[in-house]
């Protein structure tokens, strides 16, 4: 019995396929593809696959990608189910203020991010950080209650904006320095530091809330870009919307 978990975000889809929809399930095979190679995953990347008994998956993405997804799916004949956010799922509650309006893949990191800590025995406050075409900042007290979150472009939104908006200035590929000397240094370092300071200032307020320092937890495709310039201690975590996807799963089809 297979399970297929799904992440769709606004540049790519990844996949994981496990052995069961169990959390800690054993891990069978795994890729990516940019959302504009996606009508070739069914002659490509998943043909030969298992096939699933089940999918789950989480998608930021427009209707149009989504249906394109089940499009490749059809060569199973098995019907995805997607995450949506609820008022609680798999002991985390929402407080956001309209919880359905939470984005899936935040709820989904959040679920991830508290059971990974749960299972090493901890309870605490955490810090979830998804860096990816945007940035999410999410704080969760220590009894699984996601508190809310912050939201600010990623590195490329931000220099586009900047390339844009601001005569003479380009996309740059600098590198980041604490006293950047040239203008490609200064906008790669000023857009890796609001991300970082993004974090601390996160980190503080849940701190000063719960009155004591969180956990916290990295992720996304250019987490390994940030994690050099990050001002607070985290982990650093590449699986945790899929960590997130096989603790709901785990509940959804325990049947």
């Amino acid at each position: 019995m297979t399970f297929l978990a799904l992440d769709v975000g606004n540049t790519r889809l990844k996949w994981a396929q496990y052995e069961a929809p169990a959390a800690g399930a054993k891990l069978l095979a795994q890729g990516a593809v940019f959302l504009e190679n996606i009508d070739r995953l069914a002659e490509e990347e998943w043909n030969g696959l298992p096939i699933p008994s089940r999918i789950l998956g989480c998608i930021v993405a427009g209707d149009a990608i989504k249906r394109r997804v089940a499009e490749q799916m059809e060569l199973w004949d098995v019907a995805p189910r997607w995450v949506v956010s609820s008022p609680q799922e798999a002991g985390v509650s929402n407080g956001y203020d309209h919880p359905a309006r939470l984005g899936a893949d935040r709820w989904v990191a959040i679920i991830g991010a508290r059971h990974r800590l749960l299972a090493r025995g901890v309870h605490k406050p955490c810090v979830v950080v998804m860096v990816g075409t945007a940035v999410t900042v999410e704080a969760i007290d220590a009894s699984g209650k996601f508190l809310g979150g912050i939201i600010l472009p990623g590195h490329g939104i931000m220099l586009r904006a900047l390339e844009s908006g601001t005569a003479g200035l380009h996309v740059p590929t600098g590198e980041v320095r604490d006293f950047p000397t040239n203008t490609s240094d200064a906008l790669t370092s000023g857009g890796t530091f609001a991300i970082a300071g993004a974090v601390q200032r996160m980190v503080e307020n849940i701190t000063r809330h719960c009155g004591e320092t969180p956990e916290c937890i990295m992720t996304g495709g250019a987490g390994w870009k940030m994690a050099p310039s990050m001002s607070v201690k985290f982990e650093l975590v590449d699986s945790l919307i899929f960590d997130g996807l096989l603790e709901i799963a785990s509940r959804r089809f325990a049947a």
